[in-house]
């Protein structure tokens, strides 16, 4: 018996299933791939969570890359192969969004689904829009669902 599921509606179920294992997309944020690459890992990791790659998109991360010598209002220098090694690493697995915007909390999808109050940012626990780790505490391991 043939399903009574049209084929373009059977292709897009599986599609989806496709997505959610790929890098993440605008709708796939609660669980991304997390970081594996131990150079990525050691050298974003000593100033702050290092950040999935599925969180911006790849003109995004080069954008940052490039950006290095004022990271946020710091001098994130790097030598030249271990900046290639991670640009490389965060490129091939970035994910969708805004290549124009280097902060993943500019990002239209963060905005969505962070529509808080303000004060929350000012909370000491929390200090920054940019430390997911003080709500979501599997955060550094890509999981940012039930916080």
């Amino acid at each position: 018996m043939r399903s009574s599921l049209p084929r373009a509606a059977l292709f897009l179920m599986l599609a989806g299933v496709v997505v959610t294992v790929g890098p993440a997309n605008a709708s796939q944020f609660e669980r991304v791939a997390p970081v594996t690459h131990a150079l990525t890992k050691k050298e974003c990791g000593e100033c702050h969570m290092a950040f999935q790659p599925g969180l911006l998109p790849a003109a995004s991360w080069n954008r940052l890359m490039d950006g290095l010598s004022d990271h946020f209002g710091e001098k994130a220098s790097l030598p030249a192969d271990s900046a290639a090694a991670i640009r490389a690493y965060l490129t091939q697995n970035a994910g969708g969004g805004d290549g124009r915007l280097i902060r993943v909390t500019e990002q239209d999808w963060w905005r969505r689904k962070h529509r808080l109050d303000p004060a929350v940012w000012q909370r000491k626990t929390v200090g920054a829009k940019s430390n997911c780790e003080a709500c979501h505490r599997d955060a550094g391991k890509g999981l940012y669902e039930g916080d």
